[in-house]
């Protein structure tokens, strides 16, 4: 009597590769850019509020930091199995952003840096500056050879062309200031563009909403600009920066229905370090301006530790079930 032989199924359509941390989604970077910019927040916070706990900024910058290089890790050992999958990465908008946010990120772990090892900030500081530099010639080659689509105007560019201006808040501690300003000469025109660009747009046509937390993004780059203002001694325009920045965030809280309308996605990301921004500016214009910009700080900061704390970690949770990367879109190896 001959026995049926056992059915051999069909390996799944589109089934996920096998091996570790080969579909590692960008969109990881943006909340946990988010997150080290919070740890600075209270850093600062310490300088300039009378009995803020110093070791609260201290200890969520060495978990954010270690956070940062775990994510940092699984992203490279992506990349070290097949190069190419980070220029595929950055053909789609969430892949774009994320990339951009991981580079910018390394600034804000030089800064963390600074009061502990000025030579490891430094190393921290030229790496990623270098890293920034390849995202930003990736993103204009893609551009270049990509549908015109890609090439819209988005406030994502702004972590793109823009993100240097981070670069000053390591750099100027440790005395490298002419680099500094250079770097605040030269991105104020682009991020000028953009915001000009990105209001011409608004007013021709609505954004879609599963896009509309992308414009929360625009206020990160007004806040670095004033942070920066203070550390090369740009007080005035410090001031400037300080009181548009409290009116974008007004208006943003005012029209948060509008924003969030889509629902939660991993888009929201783009809400964090937008708010931890806002609290580093309002921190360095009160060490030079004490007042009222000391205490809309220390409000807005009570409530943005909540919201990014919230934001990244539903976000890390779908990446540790495995569903970001195809949430987000993002290549695999």
């Amino acid at each position: 009597m001959s026995q049926t032989p056992p059915r051999i199924m069909p390996k799944p359509f589109n089934a996920p590769p096998k091996g570790l941390w080969r579909a590692t989604p960008p969109a990881i970077f943006p909340p946990i850019m988010g997150l080290m910019g919070l740890g600075l927040a209270w850093r600062n916070a310490a300088k300039v509020i009378p009995g803020a706990p110093a070791w609260i900024g201290e200890m969520l910058l060495g978990a954010f930091s270690l956070l940062y290089l775990f994510a940092l890790l699984t992203y490279v050992a992506k990349v070290v199995r097949r190069p190419a999958v980070m220029a595929e990465d950055l053909r789609i908008l969430p892949g774009r952003a994320g990339l951009a946010a991981g580079a910018d990120t390394g600034f804000l772990f030089a800064a963390a840096l600074v009061p502990y090892s000025a030579s490891l900030a430094k190393t921290v500081l030229v790496l990623s500056l270098m890293a920034l530099t390849v995202v930003a010639l990736l993103i204009l080659r893609s551009f270049a050879l990509g549908p015109a689509e890609q090439r819209r105007v988005t406030p994502a560019w702004h972590l793109s062309f823009v993100g240097y201006i981070l670069a000053p808040l390591s750099a100027v501690p440790l005395g490298w200031i002419g680099l500094s300003q250079f770097i605040y000469m030269t991105t104020l025109p682009i991020a000028l563009a953009i915001w000009l660009i990105s209001v011409l747009q608004v007013l021709k046509a609505d954004v879609p909403a599963p896009l509309r937390p992308l414009l929360a993004i625009h206020i990160a780059p007004l806040s670095l600009f004033g942070i920066v203002s203070v550390l090369l001694g740009y007080n005035s325009a410090a001031a400037g920066f300080g009181l548009i920045a409290i009116t974008l965030l007004v208006i943003g809280i005012l029209g948060t229905p509008y924003l969030i309308k889509a629902g939660f996605s991993a888009l929201w990301g783009a809400f964090t370090f937008p708010l931890a921004a806002f609290a580093n500016l309002m921190f360095a214009v009160a060490s030079v301006s004490p007042g009222a910009f000391r205490l809309i700080g220390g409000l807005e900061l009570v409530a943005a530790t909540l919201i990014i704390v919230y934001i990244a970690s539903k976000i890390m949770q779908i990446w540790m079930r495995g569903k970001l990367s195809k949430a987000t879109n993002a290549a695999t190896v």
